[in-house]
């Protein structure tokens, strides 16, 4: 009997390991050590803080603009943020097939 599941080619398989979302990361890396409040950095960046919050929830994705305002403020390049998303998506999208 055939299987419906999707299973990717050898070549298109991710690590099984999970990765962080880039939220978790942000928090976990960035506002606890710099002791930087979810508040202080939307002001900083100029985004409400339900915006962070979501992204600190791994409830909203980082967008291009939010990659581009981290980048500024912590002195990274946009891509380091929006590469973290991606493997996040890729990640939950291999899940779900």
């Amino acid at each position: 009997m055939r299987s419906n599941a999707y299973k990717p080619e050898p070549h298109l398989r991710f690590s099984q390991r999970k990765p962080e979302h880039p939220g978790l990361f942000l928090e976990r890396c960035y506002l606890k050590p710099l002791a930087i409040s979810q508040s202080e950095l939307a002001r900083h960046l100029g985004i409400s803080r339900r915006r962070i919050n979501e992204i600190v929830n791994a409830q909203r994705a980082v967008s291009a603009d939010t990659a581009l305002k981290l980048a500024v403020f912590f002195q990274t390049t946009p891509m380091f943020w929006l590469e973290k998303q991606q493997l996040w998506e890729l990640y939950e999208a291999t899940r779900k097939k």
